[in-house]
């Protein structure tokens, strides 16, 4: 048994934190260190025990090298200095030791600031556990438990009994289960879903021991008694012809508080609902190969299942239409803490320790009032005189824990509430023990339970999953911490987790109201609404719906705007209207875009931003995508946190510093930019089938094909090789005019039209032969030049090309109608590169920046308005004007060379590599740019763009042609 520590995590993460060194002077030292704080004994004890063959460090192998630490069956222990690879630590107690060392279970390295442990059980896959000095003094259970389990029970870190493991083999088998009993009797899902998830927690709640009897059981009692589902399986293997009888009565015992047995099996009063109407046509006939599979779901280690990730797991294999995600990743804790701990847990801690720094310095003697203080069990009314000044800070503190609400507002299967009641629970118990150590307040018992979170869903089987996941989290904590939990009865009710739509009111039939639904009080509001863009919403919602729903929420929320855009929203109106104090929701993360800025705008009128993550990974039914989290409050929150950093402020682009948003387009650069056009079928060709029609003659019109076949550039060539595509364009002709080229007719007749016969817009279905959008303007702006300027819509690099020949742009590039090394040189340089990042938007997985020309083109200040003729320039800018045009032409000249040089070499390449020939023209340029904008060469990115935005609200509020003022970006 471990003894008591002689140094707490605290002490451990603040000395180690700070220390310096090399790994001979620290390693050891530290090793014993951490021996103190898990309360085991040292290589130097175990060797005054006479056990050092066993343990010690400096372990030698056969061949003469040293393992740092090692204990027989326990581990092997590599140590490097502080900043040096773990990788490399690793590889070398997994090559070199490992096998020479009796291949112990563990492999742990370590810098003395982070560590990573790894199991190594034969025949398994590898477990791994990394964390750092800062992992383990946020979370000093969890990695205290791992820590002392590799010390002491190394089987306990066995994969297969792993939480994730064991959650995610129970959720599988059960989805098998659940599959062949839909398609058995073609059974109602939720009635499966339903009587499944009964067997569910009757597995947990054998698993933990919840099957005796009230008080301790007898010793002597035989432990069978307590695995009554464990026996009903096994009988009903032989017997399967009695499963709904003798499972419905087994339901039945549990549900009822006046009965207490069921056979010979003590059973305990659980209630909550799961049991509750228990009729036999819900529970469902079970054949022997089911049954089997259940008795091996039974048979894992219940009491370890995770609720984090259960509901979520278990949905997809109870749920038809979640089929699609079974067996995909999953939101982990550690991500959904990134809204739980900001938004809830942050600010609770901080009114918390504030409480003890009151009642630290407060003078009063904690005995005030009655020798003894009437006991306070946290709920009935208090005798305030009775208690000192600090002890009565203390009880009304519990008191406001004990009335927080947090509301999940689309809760699916619950892990966002389980999550926050777990952290609910770990601030109380940490408040509790501070009450009775400090205060002596230990009469005051736990109030945090399930009835503190709310939740709505519009799906009953994540409310089920909801109230499953709750209930078991909260049994799993109560025993983990040796404290009690209630048991008259077991579950209590859990009606605040509600199935219903949380954006409209229904009628009694469930058809959608003109009226916005209502959310409960609560102070917090936590969650990850659905992403559902506009086209699916109609899809998979009915036009019916989404008209309603644009009806009743008005100009509030735009018509075009993701599905998760309302609960942002209406999060806003519980803030306004101080039903809510907090709440952090995820959402896709173009809600920075122009379409749906405007309700984070009116998010910061009402009250703040405090907290936003702007463009993260996550993992969202079982698919990767890219969010954006944002945290709102009435703007009391001092903190605000923008992507991990603390900032002054955010803004409604999720950004911070000066707001760029609010940068108008300049009327001297509207329709210069053009997006390039959109086909809407497979009018492209290679060079070769484009050199065949080129060729062929014998036109009924005489005209030659080159007429319509042209070449073709998209994105891609310009970022990487020249693909020299080309495509068929009838622009402006009709179907006989188009005939008339016959290759190229036929072409398009036979590889276009079949795709645009199956789209949904007539008028695309009927004007087949031609592009969907030829981008006329863009042709037209173009058409007297002999040369313009291209960009990748989308691209890791911000960079600009010529092109010189008719070609067709298709709409993954923007072009600029202008040919002079002037306009070139400004879009190449520092201010506008920083520009377009911080104006432009990034989607998708690649997560690439996106040039968005009428937000960033034509709100972009050029040191002078482009409409600026060289005979209206000064003697100064004329120079700075020759200046910037000889240092772009030098950088592109530069780089066609250099591309030229070898076929293979591409934009991105250089633009990835930067050699110190192409820096030194960069350089060149951005400071003949700066020079024209009468700006330093050392400025701060921030201060290009802040004086950016200043010129640009300068330029607005200059008289514009015609009288007008410029149009906002659209």
């Amino acid at each position: 048994m471990p003894e008591q520590p002689t140094m707490s995590v605290d002490e451990f993460a603040a000395k180690w934190s700070a220390a310096e060194g090399g790994e001979s002077s620290l390693s050891q030292s530290q090793f014993n260190d951490l021996c103190a704080v898990l309360g085991v004994e040292t290589p130097a004890e175990a060797a005054a025990a006479g056990r050092g063959d066993d343990y010690c460090f400096e372990k030698r192998t056969a061949d003469g090298k040293a393992a740092d630490v090692w204990k027989r069956d326990c581990f092997a222990w590599e140590y490097k200095s502080p900043g040096k690879s773990l990788d490399e630590a690793f590889l070398q107690i997994n090559v070199r030791y490992r096998d020479a060392l009796g291949n112990p279970p563990i492999l742990a390295v370590s810098d003395m600031k982070r560590f990573r442990i790894r199991t190594n059980f034969t025949g398994t896959q590898p477990r791994g556990i990394d964390f750092s000095l800062k992992d383990f003094g946020d979370n000093p259970d969890h990695f205290l438990k791992i820590l002392r389990d590799a010390f002491l029970d190394p089987q306990a870190l066995h994969p297969d009994n792993d939480p994730r493991h064991i959650t995610e083999r129970a959720a599988s088998r059960i989805g098998e289960v659940a599959d062949a009993l839909r398609e058995r009797d073609d059974c109602d899902p939720a009635v499966v879903a339903r009587f499944l998830i009964r067997l569910i927690f009757c597995m947990f709640a054998e698993g933990v021991d919840l099957f005796r009897p009230d008080g301790p059981q007898p010793a002597a009692a035989p432990r069978e008694r307590r695995r009554p589902l464990r026996d009903v399986l096994h009988y009903l293997r032989m017997h399967p012809d009695y499963s709904q009888e003798t499972i419905a009565d087994l339901f039945d015992a549990m549900a009822r508080s006046d009965r207490h047995t069921w056979g010979s099996v003590v059973t305990p009063w659980f209630n909550g609902g799961l049991f509750d109407d228990s009729a036999k046509e819900e529970i469902l006939r079970l054949s022997g190969d089911l049954l089997l599979i259940l008795e091996e779901v039974d048979a894992l280690d219940w009491s370890k299942i995770d609720p984090a990730i259960m509901g979520t797991l278990f949905e997809r294999g109870l749920n038809p239409a979640m089929r699609s995600a079974r067996g995909a990743h999953y939101t982990d804790a550690d991500s959904i803490m990134r809204v739980v701990q900001p938004v809830m847990i942050d600010p609770l801690r901080r009114e918390f320790d504030q409480l003890q720094r009151d009642c630290a310095s407060d003078p009063d003697d904690l005995s005030v009032g009655e020798p003894e203080p009437a006991p306070y069990n946290g709920s009935l009314p208090l005798e305030h005189e009775q208690l000192s000044e600090p002890q009565r800070r203390a009880v009304d503190f519990h008191q406001r824990l004990a009335g927080i609400r947090v509301l999940d507002p689309a809760c699916g299967s619950g892990n966002f509430l389980y999550i926050a009641l777990r952290e609910l629970k770990q601030l109380e118990q940490e408040f509790l023990d501070w009450a009775a150590a400090e205060l002596q307040l230990g009469t005051l018992v736990r109030r945090i339970g399930p009835h503190n979170m709310l939740g709505i869903d519009i799906d009953q089987f994540a409310v089920d999953l909801t109230r499953a996941s709750l209930w078991i989290g909260e049994i799993q904590w109560a025993q983990e911490h040796a404290t009690e939990y209630t048991r008259r009865p077991i579950l209590g009710s859990t009606d605040q987790i509600e199935c219903r739509d949380a954006l409209l009111e229904l009628d009694p039939f469930g058809n959608p109201l003109s009226e916005p639904a209502e959310w409960p009080e609560a102070e917090f509001v936590v969650g990850n609404p659905p992403f559902l863009g506009s086209i699916r919403m109609k899809q998979e919602l009915g036009e019916k719906y989404v008209g309603i729903l644009h009806e009743c929420w008005g100009k509030s929320v735009p018509g075009g705007a993701d599905l998760s855009i309302y609960w942002h929203e209406q999060a806003r109106r519980q803030v306004e209207r101080r039903k809510t104090m907090r709440t952090g929701l995820l959402t896709t993360q173009n809600v920075r875009g122009i379409l749906t800025r405007p309700v984070l705008q009116r998010i910061c009128d009402t009250g703040a931003i405090f907290l936003a993550y702007s463009n993260e990974p996550w993992i969202g039914d079982g698919a990767a995508v890219r969010i954006s989290i944002v945290g709102q409050d009435n703007g009391a929150e001092e903190d605000c946190q923008l992507d991990g950093v603390s900032v002054t402020h955010i803004n409604p682009d999720l950004t911070t510093g000066p707001y760029l948003a609010s940068a108008k387009v300049i009327a001297s650069s509207r329709g210069v930019a053009f997006m390039g056009g959109k086909r809407n079928g497979p009018f492209d060709i290679d060079s070769n089938v484009a050199d065949t029609m080129i060729k062929s003659s014998g036109n009924p019109n005489g005209r030659p094909n080159s007429d319509i076949v042209v070449p073709f550039i998209t994105a891609s060539d310009l970022a990487g090789a020249d693909r020299h595509r080309y495509i068929i364009d009838f622009i402006g002709r009709s179907e006989d005019e188009a005939a008339d080229y016959a290759a190229p007719f036929e072409y398009v007749r036979q590889v276009v039209k079949p795709v645009r016969d199956q789209n949904p817009n007539e008028h695309l279905r009927e004007h087949w032969w031609l592009h969907a959008q030829p981008g006329l303007a863009l042709r037209k702006a173009i058409a007297d030049l002999s040369r313009w300027i291209v960009t990748p819509v989308t691209s890791k690099h911000r960079f600009f090309a010529w092109r010189d020949i008719s070609t067709v742009h298709d709409n993954t590039t923007v072009v600029i109608a202008r040919a002079d090394d002037y306009a070139f040189g400004v879009l190449s340089s520092k201010p506008h590169t920083l520009w377009a990042l911080a104006t432009g938007t990034r989607i998708g997985q690649g997560n690439d920046p996106r040039y968005v020309h009428g937000s960033t083109f034509n709100t972009f200040p050029f040191p002078w308005p482009l409409d600026t003729t060289e005979d209206a320039l000064d003697d100064g800018q004329r120079e700075h004007h020759a200046a910037i045009s000889e240092a772009a032409k030098d950088l592109d000249d530069a780089r066609a060379k250099w591309l030229s040089a070898d076929s293979s070499r591409t934009m991105t390449e250089l633009y990835n590599e930067k050699p110190t020939w192409f820096c030194n023209r960069q350089q060149t340029l951005d400071e003949a740019v700066l020079d024209s904008y009468g700006w330093p060469h050392d400025i701060s990115k921030d201060e290009i763009l802040e004086r950016l935005l200043a010129l640009n609200l300068e330029r607005i509020d200059q008289p514009q042609p015609g009288g007008t003022r410029p149009d906002p970006v659209e």
